[in-house]
C-alpha cells in the first residue's frame, strides 16, 4: 500500500530546501547575466573611446554598428543607436575624472585584455576588477539603473552612493529616481551634530550617515500659520511617507511619547528605533528658527530614554531636532556643551496654503445641504 508522500514531513522539509535553493539558483543566474550584460556594455564603451571610432568613422558609426550587431544577432535587444551611445557614456562617466586628473594617473593601469583598474578613493571601492565581475558594486545594478546615474549624477561619488543604497535596500528603478529626486545624496549625512564626539567610531559613523539636513516634507500641505502640533499630526498622518524622507531602518513607535521623571510627565514629539543603529531616536520639531535651549530640552528627553527605556544590548540613545531653519554656528556650539549625541537639521517644504484659505472652502455640512437642497429640486 503506498503513502502520500506529500503528507510525510521529511519530504516535506526536504522540498521547501530545495525550492530554496531553486530560487538561489535564479537570482544568481540572474545576477550573473545582468553582470556579463553591463561588463559586455563596459568593453563595448571601452572599445569606443579608446579606439576613437565615432572619430575615426564619422557620425555614422553608431548607426551602422547598429544594423550591423541587430542582424548578428535579431533575438537581442541593446543594440540600438541610442543604447550603443550610453555605453560609451557609461565607461566615460567612470574614467574621464581620473583620467584628466594627473595626480591620479598613477591609479589607472592597463590590465590583460585591454582592461582599466581605477582605483576609486571614494569607500575604498575598485572597479572594475579583472576575475571578480560579478562582485563588483558597478555591475551589481540593473543597466536602467546605470542609465538613470549617468544621466543624472554630476560626480562618480554620487553615482557610487546611490549604487551602494541600491544594492543595500534592492530598489527599483522608481525608488531610485524618487530618492535621487529629493537630493538623498546631498542631504544625507550633511546635518550638524556631536556624534564624532560621544559616540564610539563605527556607531558615529552611521549615525552621521543616517541623518539628513535638510528634510524634505513637500507631501505635507499646511496653512502658512501652522503650528508645532499641525505639523506633528501632518507627519503622523503621512507617516509613511516621513519615514521613507527619514531614511532605512527608522520604526516608529510613538507621538507625544509620555515620560515621567520624578513628579512630572513631559512628553516626546516623535519617538523612533533605528534598526541598524541599534538605538533609539528622540526627534523634536521646531516651527521656528533653532534656539540654544532646544538642545537641552532634547538631551533631557535622551537622558530620560537612556534610563527608562534602553536596554544592555541598545546602544546610546541618539537625539535629533528638525526645526525650520538654523544658524550652523549658534548650533555647533550648542552641541559642544551638550552631553548628549544630538544632531540639528532644518526641513523645507513648499505647499502653504494661505491663512484666510480654509475659511474660505465650504465645509462638509455645506456641501451636503448643497447636494441636498439640488435633490429636492430635480
Amino acid at each position: 500500500m503506498s503513502t502520500d508522500i506529500t503528507k510525510d514531513s521529511e519530504f516535506k522539509q526536504w522540498l521547501v530546501d530545495l525550492k530554496g535553493r531553486i530560487r538561489q539558483s535564479q537570482l544568481r543566474a540572474a545576477v550573473k547575466v545582468n553582470s556579463e550584460l553591463l561588463r559586455l556594455y563596459w568593453d563595448l564603451g571601452q572599445d569606443i573611446v579608446v579606439r576613437q571610432m565615432d572619430a575615426v568613422w564619422g557620425s555614422s558609426f553608431y548607426t551602422r554598428l547598429s544594423k550591423e550587431l541587430k542582424k548578428e544577432f535579431p533575438g537581442m535587444q541593446g543594440f540600438s543607436v541610442t543604447n550603443l551611445n550610453y555605453c560609451k557614456r557609461f565607461y566615460q562617466f567612470y574614467t574621464k575624472e581620473y583620467q584628466s586628473n594627473q595626480q591620479l594617473s598613477d591609479k589607472i593601469h592597463p590590465q590583460a585584455g585591454g582592461e582599466i583598474q581605477i582605483a576609486d578613493n571614494v569607500n575604498n571601492i575598485v572597479y572594475p576588477q579583472a576575475g571578480a565581475e560579478f562582485d563588483n558594486p558597478l555591475f551589481s545594478i540593473p543597466w536602467g539603473h546605470q542609465k538613470l546615474l549617468i544621466d543624472k549624477c554630476k560626480s562618480v561619488q554620487e553615482a557610487l552612493f546611490y549604487i551602494q543604497k541600491t544594492i543595500k535596500n534592492g530598489w527599483s528603478r522608481a525608488m531610485l529616481m524618487n530618492f535621487m529626486d529629493v537630493s538623498l545624496y546631498q542631504a544625507q549625512g550633511k546635518s550638524i551634530n556631536n556624534f564624532g564626539r560621544l559616540l564610539p567610531d563605527v556607531q558615529s559613523d552611521l549615525a552621521r550617515e543616517t541623518l539628513k539636513d535638510p528634510y524634505n516634507f513637500d507631501f505635507l500641505t499646511l496653512a502658512d500659520d501652522y503650528k508645532e502640533k499641525e505639523l506633528e499630526d501632518a507627519l503622523v498622518t503621512n507617516i509613511t511617507k516621513f519615514l521613507l524622507e527619514l531614511g532605512q531602518g527608522f520604526a516608529f513607535l510613538g507621538r507625544q511619547y509620555p515620560i515621567k521623571v520624578g513628579s512630572r510627565e513631559r512628553n516626546i514629539d516623535l519617538l523612533f528605533y533605528h534598526l541598524e543603529l541599534r538605538c533609539y531616536v528622540v526627534v523634536e520639531l521646531k516651527v521656528k528658527e533653532f534656539e540654544p535651549e532646544h538642545t537641552g530640552k532634547l538631551g533631557y528627553y535622551i537622558e530620560a530614554i537612556n534610563n527608562q527605556l534602553k536596554k544592555d544590548i541598545d546602544n546610546p540613545t541618539i537625539g535629533l531636532l528638525i526645526c525650520k531653519t538654523k544658524d550652523d554656528i549658534e548650533a555647533q556650539y550648542s552641541l559642544k556643551s551638550s552631553s548628549q549625541p544630538i544632531g540639528i537639521s532644518e526641513y523645507t517644504f513648499s505647499k502653504l496654503l494661505p491663512e484666510n484659505f480654509k475659511s474660505s472652502l465650504p465645509s462638509i455640512e455645506e456641501i451636503e445641504k448643497e447636494l441636498s437642497q439640488e435633490d429636492e429640486n430635480q
